[in-house]
């Protein structure tokens, strides 16, 4: 277990064939949203974001916390209006990078993610649990209604499971999180890092162009009113299939070989 000091990276970044690996390494600080950790998984996702090399993004953690939230620390000494929103501004600057970000990322959760850091899950394309893993929107408990993180919560749950969440604060366990749509993967403690490698490696061996342009294309059409989003799709498919990598796939599944994509 390292914990992040001035001389070490807040993230950690591990290159592997066509997926990168982001580890928040603070765990001394249960891996806290701070304003510095955000600048760090900010910077890191816009560069990644300029590379078509890379395909797919694991964000894992360090530590037996995957993140704890906000820092309530730094938060609490904050007395200024101006900053809180600022703060706030920052960490959703930060959560629609995730979606926007052009390769899918995979949240690979190890034991509590709590507030900021629930959204943070929420946020994520994929997510992947230990079935130790926990998750809580408790912000209701000090007072300080966790509206932030209810954006990406809401989006992914159904309201009557994201308002008892966000009404209790309780913990919800991996399996239960399963069953509610928070995360799309629970497999045993052990496995968890060779599970969530396989998927990100499998994604990774898709066309990089498909991957890249149906990940945008989801996010566009499922906030659309559904003749909007057929038009669009049907408008996405044409431009598809106008690719290389379209073209080259259709041949070779007619011809029974394996592609040779070329990520355009």
């Amino acid at each position: 277990m390292t914990t992040a000091t001035p001389s070490s990276p807040l993230v950690t970044r591990h290159d592997h064939d066509g997926y990168v690996t982001l580890v928040l390494s603070n765990p001394a600080r249960r891996n806290a949203l701070s304003a510095a950790m955000m600048s760090a998984l900010q910077d890191a996702f816009d560069d990644i974001a300029q590379n078509p090399d890379i395909r797919c993004v694991i964000l894992a953690a360090d530590g037996p916390v995957f993140c704890a939230g906000h820092d309530l620390k730094e938060m609490g000494g904050i007395t200024d209006c101006d900053q809180h929103a600022s703060l706030f501004a920052q960490c959703s600057r930060l959560m629609m990078r995730i979606v926007t970000l052009p390769q899918p990322v995979i949240a690979r959760v190890r034991g509590m993610a709590t507030a900021a850091g629930c959204q943070l899950v929420a946020s994520c394309d994929l997510a992947v649990a230990a079935r130790s893993a926990k998750f809580a929107t408790p912000g209701v408990n000090i007072g300080l209604f966790c509206s932030t993180p209810m954006v990406a919560l809401s989006r992914n749950i159904a309201r009557k499971h994201a308002m008892r969440m966000l009404l209790t604060g309780d913990p919800v366990p991996a399996d239960t999180a399963f069953a509610m749509g928070l995360v799309s993967d629970v497999v045993d403690d052990d496995d968890l890092e060779t599970a969530t490698d396989d998927l990100a490696a499998g994604i990774a061996a898709r066309s990089g162009m498909t991957v890249r342009l149906g990940k945008q294309a989801f996010y566009k059409q499922i906030e659309m009113p559904l003749p909007d989003a057929y038009a669009y799709a049907s408008d996405v498919m044409t431009t598809n299939m106008q690719k290389h990598d379209a073209r080259e796939g259709i041949g070779a599944f007619v011809e029974k070989r394996h592609p040779t994509w070329r990520h355009e």
